[in-house]
C-alpha cells in the first residue's frame, strides 16, 4: 500500500519520504530498502517512542521536513488509496495561496465521518462537523494533505490530532483549502474495505492502464496476476482478484473477489471468494474459503475444509471447518 504512494510521490518529483512509525519500523524499512535504489528516492523513518496521534509525528520529524526552499510538503495517511492526483494538488495549492490544502472525497453516508464544510467555488474550508446528525455536506477528509512549512509552527511535540486540532485552527483563519479528489478513494484499513479497495483499484487500472490486467478464457472481469504466478487448466478467475508473485494455482480452481499473496499454493478444485490469503499459505483440494476469511502468513487449510469468515493467525493448520465467523488463535 505504501509503495503505491511512494511511486506516486516519486512520479511528481518528490526526492525524500519520511515514514512516521511507532511499531517495528525495521520491518517496513527492510521491505522498502530495495525500492529506495530502484525508484531513486530517499526513504527514512521517524520513530515515535509513544503514539503521537496524526499531528505529533510531524513535529517529531520537523528537522527532516524543513529545508531552505520553503516549499510545501505532502502528508499522506498510509491506509488510503486513490489515483493520487498530486500534480493537480500542487497546482491547486499554489493557486489559492493559503497555508494548507487537503483532499476531500464525496461519500454516500456522511454521518459516519467528519464532514468538511467548504465554500464550493474557491474550496475555502469553513469548518469541520464530526459525524453530523443533520446533513451539512457530503465531503470528507481523504487523508492527503499539502502543507506549508509554517504549519509546523502550530504543532507541539505531544499527542495531537491534525484533523481535530490543527486544521480547524487554520480554517478559522481562512487559510485552509479543500480540493475534491477526482476518481476513486477508499480507506482500506479493514479487511472488507481492502477487498472493496481492490475492486476500485482494478477498475481504475481498467480505465487507465488495461494492459496490466490478465486476459484469457479463464479470466472474468478485472484480474491482476504476477508474471511469476502459475495457473493450471480449467480455472475460473475473477472478477476482482489479485494473485501475487510465485503463487501456484492448480487446475479447476475458482477465485473471485480475493487477494492471494506471495508464494501461496491453491490446490485442485478449491473455491475462494471475498477473502484474503496470506503469504505462503496453502488451501487444500476441494476446500471452500469465503465470507471475509483472512488467512495470516503460512496458514494451511486442509483438503475439503470449509471456512466461513474465519480469521486465522499465522502458522496455523486448519483441519476442521470454521462454520461461523471467528478468530482462530
Amino acid at each position: 500500500m505504501i509503495l503505491h504512494q511512494i511511486e506516486a510521490l516519486k512520479a511528481i518529483g518528490v526526492t525524500e519520504v519520511v515514514l512516521a512509525i511507532n511499531y517495528q519500523p525495521e520491518v517496513m524499512l527492510n521491505f522498502l530498502k530495495d525500492f529506495e535504489t530502484k525508484l531513486g528516492i530517499k526513504i527514512t523513518c521517524s520513530q515515535e517512542t509513544e503514539p503521537l496521534g496524526t499531528a505529533g509525528p510531524l513535529a517529531l520529524a520537523r528537522d527532516k521536513l524543513i529545508d531552505d526552499s520553503g516549499e510545501p510538503f505532502f502528508v499522506l495517511n498510509s491506509d488510503v488509496i486513490s489515483e493520487y492526483p498530486l500534480k493537480q494538488m500542487i497546482a491547486f495549492h499554489k493557486s489559492h495561496g493559503g497555508e494548507a490544502s487537503i483532499m476531500v472525497t464525496k461519500v454516500d453516508e456522511p454521518s459516519k465521518y467528519g464532514v468538511v464544510v467548504m465554500e464550493e467555488s474557491t474550496g475555502q474550508v469553513e469548518k469541520f462537523v464530526e459525524k453530523p446528525k443533520v446533513f451539512v455536506g457530503n465531503k470528507i477528509n481523504a487523508g492527503i494533505y499539502l502543507l506549508n512549512p509554517s504549519v509546523l509552527d502550530r504543532i507541539e511535540l505531544k499527542p495531537t490530532s491534525i484533523e481535530k486540532e490543527t486544521f480547524p485552527k487554520i480554517a478559522s483563519e481562512k487559510l485552509l483549502y479543500a480540493m475534491v479528489l477526482p476518481g476513486f478513494w477508499m480507506d482500506i484499513g479493514q479487511p472488507k474495505d481492502y477487498i472493496t479497495g481492490l475492486r476500485l483499484y482494478l477498475d481504475s487500472l481498467r480505465r487507465n492502464d488495461p494492459s496490466k490486467l490478465a486476459t484469457g478464457s479463464h479470466i472474468v472481469g478485472n484480474v491482476l496476476v504476477h508474471e511469476s504466478a502459475k495457473i493450471g487448466e480449467g480455472c475460473l478467475i475473477g472478477p476482482d482478484v489479485a494473485i501475487g508473485p510465485g503463487c501456484v494455482v492448480d487446475s479447476g480452481v475458482r477465485l473471485s473477489r480475493c487477494t492471494v499473496m506471495r508464494g501461496v499454493r491453491i490446490k485442485k478444485h478449491a473455491c475462494i471468494s471475498s477473502s484474503i490469503i496470506g503469504w505462503h499459505s496453502t488451501v487444500g483440494q476441494w476446500a471452500r474459503v469465503e465470507n471475509m476469511t483472512i488467512l495470516g502468513e503460512d496458514v494451511h487449510v486442509c483438503d475439503e475444509v470449509y471456512s466461513n469468515g474465519g480469521v486465522v493467525l499465522p502458522h496455523k493448520e486448519i483441519k476442521a471447518s470454521i462454520l461461523k465467523p471467528e478468530i482462530v488463535m
